[in-house]
């Protein structure tokens, strides 16, 4: 078994509406968001293997945010320039090529490739990520390589506005 964790970048912001769309950072809303969901993460002893990141600066900002409220200490943030508006065609590719000593890899990027990717390995996923969201899947494989669709159960959907029970 393989776990794989999606997680869509925090609200951007759109102050400058003439900025390269790789460039925009997080809003305060976003940092917040961030940090929330880092802690959440925290409180049920998340810790990949492995996180990469989109090469957007939001999205890495999300990243860095999570891993540090989650203390994540085995290696830098990685950045994966695929992830940048993948679809799920490719952030298949990119979850085929991690190394199969990895247990658990998180990604962080965009929709709509993560919310499709979502649907396209767990049908009981089927809904939207929003700004912040993050599935976790157990997939049924033990090589990356084997992860296809609908290999994956849904263990976890969060977001910031979720009311939470204590419980993912």
């Amino acid at each position: 078994m393989k776990l794989l964790t999606l997680i869509r970048h925090a609200k951007s912001s759109w102050k400058e509406p003439g900025m390269e769309d790789v460039l925009r950072p997080l809003n305060g809303r976003g940092k917040r968001d961030a940090v929330t969901m880092g802690q959440r993460l925290a409180s049920r002893g998340f810790m990949p293997d492995l996180l990469l990141s989109s090469p957007a600066k939001r999205a890495r900002a999300t990243a860095k945010r999570i891993a540090s409220e989650i203390g994540y200490q085995k290696g830098h943030l990685g950045i994966e320039d695929g992830i940048y508006h993948a679809t799920s065609e490719q952030l298949l590719r990119i979850v085929a090529r991690q190394d199969d000593s990895l247990d658990h890899v998180a990604l962080a990027g965009h929709n709509p490739g993560f919310s499709e990717f979502s649907s396209y390995l767990c049908r009981e996923f089927t809904g939207n990520m929003p700004t912040c969201g993050i599935v976790r899947l157990q997939l049924a494989v033990s090589s990356w390589q084997e992860v296809s669709r609908r290999c994956g159960a849904l263990l976890e959907f969060d977001y910031p506005k979720r009311e939470t029970d204590g419980e993912g």
